[in-house]
């Protein structure tokens, strides 16, 4: 029977589940494997920290290189996160034959490419489940479980920490900046949120998603990006009054002819959902992916996106898939797991983005404008100048002497036909404020 090494880089909240998995499980791990997985080796800044596991069998370092150059290690997993020197230990590691899983989706949405080839130059293999919703499987999903579909259409909620924001707000009518404190203090939220609320966290996974579920190069640098921050809970108030509830969406859809993908549109950003949509059930700090494909019509995984347990458990399913084909002591067939991005390496096409210019939607906007006679029909009137037409329209009750928020709901328009009505409606003496625009999706049963 062989065995399998693995060096641990991180021994933070998700090293620290992966070690007790590694260390408790190991033999519910053999039993299914045929193979014993060993933890030989890890690391972390803080060594003498008690982490309530028993490590006398395995060596503890201050430093990342001795497990990445540790002739002993067959297997390292990174959990440093961030882009260094992670991306400099992912490589090295790769360099020296040696297999890499990790939980790190700013790496792989930046530097992805570069690992792909040199694992392949290599031989060896890259897990990455766990940096895309924790420990959902969506990645394997659309890797392996729907790979005999073309696929319509990728919608996440992908950001536990505005996911929370969001549900806290709706349920209890607070504004955004006091649910942030909160979010803190219980640490759904980091001391500087700006990756979660602004949206940055959900483009880093749906650039992956895009890119798997569509055969493209990850673009990360494409996804156009707005957070959550000018979200009120009068917005969440209006929205729920109209039939629908805000989330921050990750969205990814194909464009093209005759089957062909073309352009690829990725979009992160506050949207409004129906209520009786099963993604708008999702609340507090889960996460979930509705995949739509041309055969198995719609299916959502649900789960929780982080933490120790979750993510872990993700981790060691990819350590334990490479182990399915790693040796340990020679060759190793990787060439028997699916492709990291579910297509092979020569099918992976540099396709363009669609420019959010060109994206086709239904639009809530929110005005603060002045309370007196002919706002609505200037702003109407500029709409109609470019063909957009309205569903809805909604005006609050005066609060003194300030500004009047009114509520439009607008039929399907382009992006840019919008923009350009709506920077002719800003420039309107009665209109106080930047237009908050959101958009709606729609979704399949």
């Amino acid at each position: 029977m062989s065995e399998i090494r693995v060096g641990l880089l991180g021994l933070g909240t998700i090293g620290t589940g992966v070690a007790r998995i590694l260390l408790e499980q190991q033999e519910l791990m053999t039993r299914r494997l045929g193979k014993t997985i060993r933890l030989v080796a890890a690391a972390d800044k803080d060594t003498g920290r008690d982490r309530g596991l028993d490590f006398s069998n395995v060596r503890i370092s201050d430093d990342a290189a001795d497990v990445v150059n540790a002739a002993d290690v067959d297997l390292v997993v990174e959990l440093i996160g961030g882009y260094e020197p992670a991306r400099t230990f992912v490589a090295t590691a790769l360099t020296h034959g040696k297999h890499v899983v990790t939980a790190n989706k700013a790496l792989i949405a930046k530097h992805g490419e570069e690992l792909f080839v040199l694992a392949a130059e290599k031989g060896v293999s890259i897990g990455f489940e766990a940096a895309v919703g924790g420990g959902i499987p969506c990645l394997k999903a659309l890797r392996e479980g729907l790979a005999a579909n073309a696929i319509e259409s990728v919608h996440g909620i992908l950001n536990g920490t505005c996911n929370f924001i969001l549900t806290k707000m709706e349920n209890e009518g607070a504004d955004y900046a006091d649910v942030l404190k909160e979010a803190q203090a219980l640490g759904y939220a980091e001391a500087d949120p700006t990756f979660d609320v602004e949206g940055v966290d959900t483009a880093h996974k749906l650039a992956i998603l895009a890119a798997m579920a569509f055969g493209s190069k990850i673009r990360f640098d494409q996804v156009f990006t707005e957070g959550i921050n000018r979200i009120s809970a009068a917005d969440i108030e209006a929205a729920a009054e109209l039939g629908y509830r805000i989330k921050l969406l990750g969205i990814a859809k194909p464009h093209g002819k005759h089957g062909i993908v073309e352009q690829v549109e990725m979009r992160v950003h506050p949207t409004l959902v129906p209520l009786d949509a099963q993604i708008a059930q999702v609340s507090d700090s889960y996460n979930a992916v509705q995949i739509s494909g041309d055969f198995v019509e719609h299916t959502m995984y649900f789960g929780r996106g982080a933490g120790e347990r979750p993510t872990a458990s993700a981790v060691v399913a990819d350590i334990m898939d490479i182990a399915r084909v790693c040796s340990g002591d020679g060759p190793d067939a990787v060439d028997k797991l699916a492709p990291p991005m579910g297509f092979v390496a020569g099918e992976r096409k540099e396709l363009e983005t669609l420019p959010i210019a060109d994206v086709a939607c239904e639009y809530y906007l929110r005005l603060m404008v002045k309370d007196q006679p002919g706002v609505i029909a200037s702003v109407t009137s500029i709409l109609a100048d470019h063909r957009i037409s309205l569903e809805a329209v909604m005006q609050k009750e005066r609060n003194s002497d300030q500004a009047v928020p009114v509520i439009m709901l607008t039929h399907e328009t382009s992006e840019g036909n919008l923009q350009a009505a709506i920077s002719r409606i800003t420039a309107l003496p009665s209109v106080e404020e930047e237009v908050l625009i959101l958009r709606k999706e729609t979704f399949g049963a």
